[in-house]
């Protein structure tokens, strides 16, 4: 199954709750805000891929199935 994730960065205020709950699939850029690993886009399996969405204060996180 194949999942995309997209990070608004709109809407991301930089609480980093992401990276916490799943440091193999989240960082924070530079400025502090929400980023993507290299190569984890598809959250490369990570078991607390879902937490960290559901950990996002502000619903920066949304996870597509395909």
């Amino acid at each position: 199954m194949d999942v995309g994730i997209a990070i608004d960065k709109d809407v991301c205020i930089g609480a980093g709750q992401c990276a916490l709950a799943a440091p193999g699939v989240f960082t924070q850029d530079d400025d502090g805000f929400s980023a993507l690993l290299p190569g984890r886009a598809d959250g490369g399996g990570d078991p607390m891929l879902r937490e960290a969405v559901r950990a996002c204060p502000v619903g920066a996180i949304t996870v597509t199935e395909a």
